[in-house]
């Protein structure tokens, strides 16, 4: 599909504390393409709320979004002051430049965009500056994929050992289970009640997502022996 033919939906998010006196709107554009990362998925919604809630510890650090899409809790990281990295495979040009048109919409043009494919030692990879905090939504999606998934994770906190994974999975088979691979790659993880960062909800950032999808949220971090 090339750029002319591509049909774009910008969609608003609305994220606000519990008091309502500070709030954050932002737009994301949304390409109808078969591909997952071009739509925003309830995950992101409930990460992007995440990341809002904890912005006054987000100032100043460096985040690192993997499989970002569309990018709505990078983009949501980088208005609250964080310093934001965006990646998508980069096996998947489409989805790296609608990362990009995420930042020109939302007025973020130094925003860096890196093609990083999960458990690649790529060049992208290795030159990673210092990361804080890294985030992932709906990226153990393909169970093929989880391992990838946790082989960066697991080479990002070993160069950062203070580094948290944030990251938010969709409950699709009762038999999933990342647990032996934690436990492969030295790392744990905990996971986060949605209530304890007011997203229990159907409806949130003034979208109907997530709905009813059992969305979970869990903090990996590294294995200290």
């Amino acid at each position: 599909m090339n750029e002319s033919s591509q049909t774009l939906i910008e969609k608003s998010f609305t994220f606000e504390d519990c008091g309502g006196c500070q709030s954050l709107t932002l737009s994301v554009p949304e390409v109808l393409d078969p591909q997952y990362g071009m739509y925003v998925w309830p995950c992101a919604v409930v990460l992007a709320q995440y990341a809002w809630m904890a912005r006054s510890e987000l100032q100043h650090k460096t985040i690192l979004e993997l499989g970002a899409g569309v990018s709505l809790p990078g983009v949501v990281a980088a208005k609250c002051g964080a310093r934001v990295i965006l990646s998508d495979s980069a096996e998947l040009p489409l989805c790296l430049r609608n990362c990009r048109r995420s930042c020109d919409v939302n007025h973020l043009p130094n925003v860096p965009v890196i093609g990083l494919t999960w458990g690649q030692a790529s060049p992208e990879l290795l030159s990673l500056p210092p990361v804080d905090v890294i985030l992932g939504s709906d990226v153990f999606y393909e169970p093929e994929d989880f391992e990838d998934v946790l082989v960066t994770v697991s080479f990002i906190v070993r160069r950062n050992p203070h580094a948290q994974f944030w990251t938010t999975y969709q409950e699709r088979s009762a038999d999933w289970s990342i647990d032996a691979l934690l436990h492969k790659w030295d790392l744990k993880c905990i996971n986060v009640p949605l209530e304890t960062f007011d997203a229990n909800k159907n409806h949130l950032a003034g979208s109907t997502l997530p709905g009813n999808h059992t969305v979970q949220m869990m903090i990996i971090t590294r294995q200290v022996f």
